[in-house]
Protein backbone atom coordinates (compact mmCIF):
# COMPACT_ATOMS: atom_id res chain seq x y z
CA UNK A 1 0.00 0.00 0.00
CA UNK A 2 1.52 3.44 -1.40
CA UNK A 3 2.64 5.54 2.13
CA UNK A 4 1.71 9.37 1.85
CA UNK A 5 3.73 10.67 5.19
CA UNK A 6 2.99 14.20 6.56
CA UNK A 7 -0.63 14.52 5.07
CA UNK A 8 -4.25 14.45 5.75
CA UNK A 9 -6.83 13.33 3.10
CA UNK A 10 -10.02 15.78 2.34
CA UNK A 11 -13.20 13.95 1.08
CA UNK A 12 -15.83 16.38 -0.15
CA UNK A 13 -19.25 16.57 -2.65
CA UNK A 14 -20.97 18.98 -4.93
CA UNK A 15 -24.42 18.58 -6.60
CA UNK A 16 -25.17 20.66 -9.26
CA UNK A 17 -28.46 20.50 -11.15
CA UNK A 18 -28.83 20.97 -14.55
CA UNK A 19 -31.74 21.67 -16.88
CA UNK A 20 -31.86 20.51 -20.24
CA UNK A 21 -31.09 23.60 -23.11
CA UNK A 22 -32.03 21.54 -25.98
CA UNK A 23 -33.19 18.47 -27.10
CA UNK A 24 -33.30 15.62 -30.31
CA UNK A 25 -36.75 14.11 -30.90
CA UNK A 26 -36.08 10.89 -32.41
CA UNK A 27 -39.56 9.98 -34.94
CA UNK A 28 -40.50 6.89 -37.22
CA UNK A 29 -42.53 7.84 -40.11
CA UNK A 30 -44.67 4.78 -41.76
CA UNK A 31 -44.07 5.32 -45.50
CA UNK A 32 -46.10 3.95 -48.74
CA UNK A 33 -43.16 4.10 -51.11
CA UNK A 34 -39.11 4.01 -51.01
CA UNK A 35 -37.38 7.13 -51.52
CA UNK A 36 -33.47 6.46 -50.72
CA UNK A 37 -31.19 8.90 -49.09
CA UNK A 38 -31.90 12.85 -48.15
CA UNK A 39 -34.77 13.11 -51.36
CA UNK A 40 -36.83 11.05 -48.77
CA UNK A 41 -37.53 14.24 -46.70
CA UNK A 42 -38.86 15.53 -50.36
CA UNK A 43 -40.16 12.54 -52.23
CA UNK A 44 -41.48 10.46 -49.74
CA UNK A 45 -44.73 11.53 -49.08
CA UNK A 46 -45.71 10.79 -45.64
CA UNK A 47 -42.34 11.74 -44.59
CA UNK A 48 -42.40 15.75 -46.17
CA UNK A 49 -46.00 16.23 -45.03
CA UNK A 50 -44.25 16.25 -41.70
CA UNK A 51 -40.83 18.12 -42.75
CA UNK A 52 -43.36 20.73 -44.30
CA UNK A 53 -45.59 21.18 -41.14
CA UNK A 54 -42.38 21.59 -39.43
CA UNK A 55 -40.73 23.84 -41.65
CA UNK A 56 -44.21 25.87 -41.80
CA UNK A 57 -43.99 25.97 -38.01
CA UNK A 58 -40.38 27.60 -38.43
CA UNK A 59 -38.09 25.02 -37.64
CA UNK A 60 -34.88 25.18 -39.78
CA UNK A 61 -34.95 22.35 -42.56
CA UNK A 62 -31.36 21.45 -41.41
CA UNK A 63 -32.82 20.84 -38.11
CA UNK A 64 -34.17 17.61 -39.55
CA UNK A 65 -31.85 14.75 -40.76
CA UNK A 66 -32.88 11.23 -42.01
CA UNK A 67 -30.81 8.40 -39.77
CA UNK A 68 -32.16 5.54 -41.59
CA UNK A 69 -34.91 3.68 -43.55
CA UNK A 70 -36.05 0.11 -42.96
CA UNK A 71 -37.44 -1.70 -46.03
CA UNK A 72 -40.62 -3.69 -45.59
CA UNK A 73 -41.53 -6.65 -48.52
CA UNK A 74 -42.66 -9.87 -48.50
CA UNK A 75 -42.16 -10.59 -52.02
CA UNK A 76 -38.34 -10.35 -51.23
CA UNK A 77 -38.02 -7.81 -54.25
CA UNK A 78 -37.15 -4.31 -53.66
CA UNK A 79 -39.75 -1.63 -55.32
CA UNK A 80 -40.24 1.73 -55.37
CA UNK A 81 -44.26 0.85 -54.10
CA UNK A 82 -42.35 -0.96 -50.90
CA UNK A 83 -42.99 0.83 -47.97
CA UNK A 84 -40.75 1.45 -45.77
CA UNK A 85 -40.13 3.20 -42.19
CA UNK A 86 -38.10 6.42 -42.21
CA UNK A 87 -36.33 7.34 -39.03
CA UNK A 88 -36.08 10.62 -38.38
CA UNK A 89 -33.62 13.20 -35.72
CA UNK A 90 -35.51 16.42 -35.15
CA UNK A 91 -33.23 19.03 -33.19
CA UNK A 92 -34.80 21.49 -31.26
CA UNK A 93 -32.68 24.55 -30.22
CA UNK A 94 -35.80 26.30 -28.16
CA UNK A 95 -37.19 24.47 -25.43
CA UNK A 96 -39.91 26.78 -25.54
CA UNK A 97 -40.80 25.63 -29.02
CA UNK A 98 -40.98 21.95 -27.71
CA UNK A 99 -44.45 21.64 -26.92
CA UNK A 100 -45.54 22.90 -30.66
CA UNK A 101 -43.03 20.21 -32.29
CA UNK A 102 -44.85 17.49 -30.41
CA UNK A 103 -48.28 18.42 -31.07
CA UNK A 104 -47.44 18.63 -34.73
CA UNK A 105 -45.91 15.26 -34.90
CA UNK A 106 -48.79 13.68 -33.10
CA UNK A 107 -51.40 15.06 -35.70
CA UNK A 108 -49.50 12.63 -38.27
CA UNK A 109 -51.28 10.08 -38.49
CA UNK A 110 -48.22 7.77 -39.94
CA UNK A 111 -45.80 9.23 -37.34
CA UNK A 112 -44.69 7.78 -34.09
CA UNK A 113 -42.46 9.85 -31.56
CA UNK A 114 -39.85 7.57 -30.25
CA UNK A 115 -37.35 9.32 -27.57
CA UNK A 116 -36.62 12.31 -26.69
CA UNK A 117 -32.55 12.95 -26.27
CA UNK A 118 -32.32 15.88 -23.56
CA UNK A 119 -28.84 18.15 -24.00
CA UNK A 120 -27.51 20.03 -21.41
CA UNK A 121 -24.63 22.70 -20.65
CA UNK A 122 -22.54 20.08 -18.96
CA UNK A 123 -18.70 21.70 -19.36
CA UNK A 124 -20.06 25.25 -17.55
CA UNK A 125 -21.84 23.13 -14.56
CA UNK A 126 -19.05 20.58 -14.36
CA UNK A 127 -16.25 23.48 -14.19
CA UNK A 128 -18.80 25.49 -11.38
CA UNK A 129 -19.17 22.32 -9.55
CA UNK A 130 -15.59 21.72 -9.71
CA UNK A 131 -14.77 25.18 -8.29
CA UNK A 132 -16.90 25.04 -5.39
CA UNK A 133 -16.05 22.08 -4.22
CA UNK A 134 -12.34 22.93 -3.97
CA UNK A 135 -13.28 25.75 -2.36
CA UNK A 136 -15.10 23.25 0.17
CA UNK A 137 -12.31 21.11 0.20
CA UNK A 138 -9.76 23.91 1.39
CA UNK A 139 -12.11 25.62 3.81
CA UNK A 140 -11.88 22.14 5.36
CA UNK A 141 -8.25 21.02 4.97
CA UNK A 142 -7.62 24.69 7.13
CA UNK A 143 -9.77 23.54 10.01
CA UNK A 144 -8.16 20.26 10.21
CA UNK A 145 -4.86 21.27 9.87
CA UNK A 146 -5.71 24.37 12.56
CA UNK A 147 -7.34 21.40 14.77
CA UNK A 148 -4.11 18.88 14.05
CA UNK A 149 -1.73 22.43 14.74
CA UNK A 150 -0.35 21.67 11.71
CA UNK A 151 -0.04 23.94 8.26
CA UNK A 152 -0.48 23.53 4.79
CA UNK A 153 2.59 23.20 2.76
CA UNK A 154 0.62 22.12 -0.59
CA UNK A 155 -1.55 19.07 -2.69
CA UNK A 156 0.08 15.77 -2.43
CA UNK A 157 -2.30 14.18 -4.43
CA UNK A 158 -5.64 14.96 -6.00
CA UNK A 159 -8.38 12.87 -7.43
CA UNK A 160 -11.77 13.81 -9.33
CA UNK A 161 -15.08 11.54 -9.53
CA UNK A 162 -18.14 12.70 -12.04
CA UNK A 163 -21.36 10.87 -12.02
CA UNK A 164 -24.17 11.48 -14.05
CA UNK A 165 -27.40 11.04 -12.56
CA UNK A 166 -29.58 10.46 -15.77
CA UNK A 167 -33.55 9.43 -15.72
CA UNK A 168 -34.23 7.08 -18.41
CA UNK A 169 -35.34 8.45 -21.85
CA UNK A 170 -39.40 9.83 -21.86
CA UNK A 171 -40.70 7.84 -24.47
CA UNK A 172 -43.39 8.92 -25.96
CA UNK A 173 -45.67 7.26 -28.52
CA UNK A 174 -47.59 9.01 -31.01
CA UNK A 175 -51.65 8.41 -31.30
CA UNK A 176 -53.57 8.57 -34.73
CA UNK A 177 -56.04 11.39 -34.78
CA UNK A 178 -59.35 11.13 -35.85
CA UNK A 179 -59.63 11.94 -39.27
CA UNK A 180 -61.57 14.89 -41.17
CA UNK A 181 -62.79 13.36 -44.15
CA UNK A 182 -64.35 10.36 -41.43
CA UNK A 183 -66.78 13.91 -40.92
CA UNK A 184 -64.81 13.75 -37.53
CA UNK A 185 -62.70 17.04 -36.01
CA UNK A 186 -59.62 16.04 -35.26
CA UNK A 187 -59.27 16.38 -31.44
CA UNK A 188 -56.21 18.43 -29.57
CA UNK A 189 -53.16 15.91 -29.10
CA UNK A 190 -53.19 15.25 -25.23
CA UNK A 191 -49.32 14.64 -24.66
CA UNK A 192 -49.06 13.74 -21.26
CA UNK A 193 -45.51 14.28 -20.68
CA UNK A 194 -42.82 16.53 -19.44
CA UNK A 195 -41.33 19.20 -21.63
CA UNK A 196 -38.68 20.36 -19.45
CA UNK A 197 -35.90 17.35 -18.38
CA UNK A 198 -33.33 18.25 -15.13
CA UNK A 199 -30.28 16.35 -14.02
CA UNK A 200 -28.05 16.01 -11.10
CA UNK A 201 -24.50 15.57 -11.26
CA UNK A 202 -22.24 15.21 -8.64
CA UNK A 203 -18.37 16.38 -8.51
CA UNK A 204 -16.86 14.63 -5.75
CA UNK A 205 -12.95 15.32 -5.01
CA UNK A 206 -10.17 13.67 -2.77
CA UNK A 207 -7.08 16.04 -2.03
CA UNK A 208 -4.41 14.91 0.07
CA UNK A 209 -2.48 17.94 1.27
CA UNK A 210 0.98 18.30 2.63
CA UNK A 211 1.47 19.08 6.07
CA UNK A 212 3.98 20.40 8.27
CA UNK A 213 5.20 17.81 10.67
CA UNK A 214 2.99 16.52 13.66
Amino acid sequence: MESKPDTIKVSVSQREEISANHANLFVTVKGSSLVSGDQALKKAKEVSQLVEALTSFGLSPEAIMLQGVHIETSSGTLLKSSSATYRLKIHCEKLEQLAELLDIIASQKNATMERIEWKYPEDAARERGLETALGKAKSKADKVAQSLGVKLLGVYDFIENIYDEEMPHLQFAAQAMPMKARGMVPAEPNLSMDIQHNKTVNINVEIWYRVSAF
